[in-house]
């Protein structure tokens, strides 16, 4: 039987790709559209773009990448579970990042692929993720293990984000460099409400400037370090 035969007799995984590189995203692609039980039918190149696509009676999986403009990856996820639940998700990362992971798990992941193997993990993340079970790199299994002991020994829970989404992109874009002007052009508010926006995050967050904010950003895991 042919390798297209073989496609035509396989219930399909119909997976949304989200990368901003162009060239990520078409490696990701020749990767998966080899598979007969793997089919790319949507690629976006930021978060905004992927939740847009995101539509649960043409996409079963979603695989996004953790740092994207606009809306990270993880952001995206977050809305995309919000609005089509049925989408399964994984994310992709550079970065073996213990914060990252542990995010990627809040906001409804199923797993975590680090880009640099993806040749070796992501099929196999792809159907652990559709039999509904979670993708685990060794890393993230070292990280796993690492925190519930910390938990069990200090009696602790990570704690939820105190941020709302739009105060969570006025971070984002804070820490990406954006004046004040520009964040109000690209979410299309007022100069004043973005102000008053950074007000009531660094009051709640205790902090006192850009570069506080920029590094809580990093390790809240919306923008890379």
């Amino acid at each position: 039987m042919s390798r297209e035969s073989e496609r035509n007799l396989v219930n399909k995984t119909r997976i949304l790709l989200a990368d901003d590189h162009a060239l990520v995203r078409r490696g990701l692609r020749l990767i998966l559209d080899a598979e007969p039980d793997l089919e790319v039918v949507a690629e976006a190149a930021d978060g905004a773009e992927a939740v847009a696509a995101a539509d649960d009676d043409a996409v079963d999986l979603a695989i996004l990448d953790i740092a994207m403009p606009r809306m990270t990856g993880l952001q995206a996820a977050r809305e995309i579970n919000r609005r089509a639940p049925g989408i399964r998700i994984l994310m992709l990362s550079m970065y073996d990042n213990e914060q990252y992971f542990f995010e990627s798990l809040k906001v409804g992941a199923s797993g975590y692929v680090l880009k640099s193997v993806a040749d070796q993990d992501l099929l196999e993340a792809c159907r652990a993720t559709m039999r509904g079970e979670p993708f685990l790199y060794p890393g993230a299994i070292t990280a796993l293990i690492r925190d519930y002991l910390q938990r069990d020994r200090e009696g602790e829970r990570l704690p939820e984000s105190i941020l709302t989404p739009r105060e969570e992109e006025i971070v984002k874009l804070i820490a990406e460099g954006n004046s004040t002007k520009e964040i109000a052009e690209t979410l299309v508010i007022s100069v004043k409400t973005v102000d008053r926006h950074r007000a009531n995050i660094l009051q709640k967050l205790g902090m006192r400037d850009r570069l506080e904010l920029t590094r809580y950003a990093i390790r809240a895991g919306l923008v890379e370090p």
